[in-house]
C-alpha cells in the first residue's frame, strides 16, 4: 500500500499555459520526490497595455511518500 500527497503548485509563463504548466511540473520535481501526476486547477491571463502578459496557471502536484 502507499501513500501520496497533493501539493498545490503556482506557475507562470510569458509564453503559454503549457509553458507555465511544464515550469511548475519542472519546479516541483527538482523539490518533491517520486512525483506521479499532476492537474491543472485554474488558469489566468494577466494583461498589460491590452495584450496578454502573463499566462498563470495553478496545478496539484500529486506524489507518493516513502
Amino acid at each position: 500500500m502507499s501513500v501520496a500527497r497533493i501539493t498545490e503548485v503556482s506557475a507562470s509563463s510569458s509564453k503559454s499555459f503549457e509553458k507555465a504548466v511544464r515550469n511548475g511540473i519542472k519546479r516541483a520535481t527538482e523539490t518533491l520526490k517520486n512525483v506521479t501526476g499532476a492537474w491543472v486547477e485554474s488558469q489566468k491571463v494577466t494583461v498589460k497595455d491590452g495584450k496578454i502578459d502573463q499566462y498563470r496557471v495553478i496545478i496539484k502536484v500529486t506524489f507518493v511518500l516513502k
